[in-house]
């Protein structure tokens, strides 16, 4: 490992003290969100099934547990129940799959994850508009609603499955799928000062872009702190799988946007373009999110250009860890006060599954880890 600040390896003590404490009541299931000390499990169909067998792959790979692994693998048998209904999956199959089937055959070369990373990554290239050059996001919530033209910028972190599909098979139909969404996401989510939409919607038939909606932002024109976060990200990861530089330097410029928002604390608030009265609680998972993004983008910049990414990615860090992270009390999550949607009144106040994976990616990175599951 390399040399790397106290407070780093601190953090990861503690965050493997939690979860071998966690584990023992939380088990092969899908935490969600935190409510009352306690995460809330979702069913395996949800969104966010992989964050917690992921966060167990990043604690294994540094230290083999039996125990963890044992529960992670058990994890992704239970997700084969999901990918066989097919009904209730959407485009976020790149989540699921990849913090479950890719991390285990990556880290193990265990065929059965292999299978099922490609079936997945099939069904979500499935999901492609070839009118609009777009994966469709979500399938219908009610009866009669109409999905059909919507994308969203968190899909921009289910592209990683295509990539490593096109390198494991040797089919390019994977990888150009995932390009043409990311060409789709610079010409219609990313604003010029670096704010990002997080719903676009598109006629599906004539691929003509019909509006930009608020989301889980304030507005559709406000600043969602956390889709700022997945387009740094998923910017930078399309950049390390195709080299297009026209990635890296939109995710520069967004950075930039993020960076130039952030509190004295370095974590964001939940959207960075309010109006006056609107309440702004913080969205912790929004800089985790961006902290990986930040470190990674800080390897792929020329040399002059590292410092101001890799400080604010360790700065967010080191802050949530130190003012934002829940180690000795009898709070299941590890960072408090992510936001999950503000307009919705859900879990405006709360750790999230999410941030606390993309926090222990991010000091699994700063310990040295430089080989991604993405």
């Amino acid at each position: 490992m390399i040399e790397q600040p106290v407070w780093v390896n601190e953090a990861w003590q503690k965050v493997n003290e939690k979860i071998s404490r966690t584990s023992k009541r939380i088990g092969a299931n899908f935490p969600h969100a935190s409510d009352k000390g306690q995460y809330v499990l979702a069913e395996p169909f949800w969104w966010t099934a992989g964050f917690w067998p992921g966060l167990l792959w990043l604690l294994y790979r540094d230290q083999p547990n039996d125990e963890l692994k044992q529960i992670a693998e058990e994890c992704e048998a239970k997700l084969d129940a999901v990918q066989h209904d097919y009904y209730r999956l959407d485009h976020d199959m790149g989540f699921m799959w990849t913090l479950t089937s890719v991390a285990r055959h990556k880290l193990l070369g265990e065929e059965d994850s292999k299978r099922r990373a490609l079936l997945a990554a099939n069904l979500l290239m499935g999901r492609f508009n070839v009118n609009g050059n777009f994966i469709r996001a979500w399938n219908p919530w009610t009866e009669g609603e109409d999905n059909s033209g919507v994308a969203i910028i968190d899909c921009l972190m289910n592209l990683p499955l295509l990539y490593w599909a096109s390198k494991q098979t040797g089919d390019p139909r994977f990888k150009s799928v995932a390009k043409k969404h990311t060409d789709t996401v610079l010409e219609h989510f990313i604003r010029s000062d670096g704010g990002v939409h997080h719903i676009v919607r598109f006629d599906p038939d004539s691929g003509e872009k019909v509006e930009a909606l608020g989301g889980q932002g304030y507005a559709p024109d406000s600043a969602w702190s956390r889709g700022a976060a997945w387009a740094i990200y998923g910017l930078t990861l399309s950049y390390l799988h195709t080299g297009e530089e026209q990635y890296l330097e939109t995710a520069k410029r967004v950075a930039h946007f993020f960076i130039s928002h952030l509190p004295e604390d370095y974590v964001p608030d939940w959207d960075f373009r309010l109006p006056e009265g609107v309440d702004t609680p913080k969205d912790s998972s929004a800089g985790a999110i961006a902290a990986c993004g930040l470190l990674l983008l800080a390897d792929k910049v020329p040399a002059s250009e590292t410092a101001v990414y890799q400080r604010a990615g360790e700065k967010i860090l080191e802050s949530l860890y130190r003012n934002y992270g829940d180690w000795e009390g009898a709070e299941e999550g590890l960072i408090l006060h992510g936001t999950s949607h503000f307009p919705e009144g859900k879990y405006t106040d709360n750790p999230l599954i999410y941030g606390d994976y993309y926090f222990v990616e991010g000091l699994a990175r700063l310990r040295g880890y430089k080989e991604l599951f993405w």
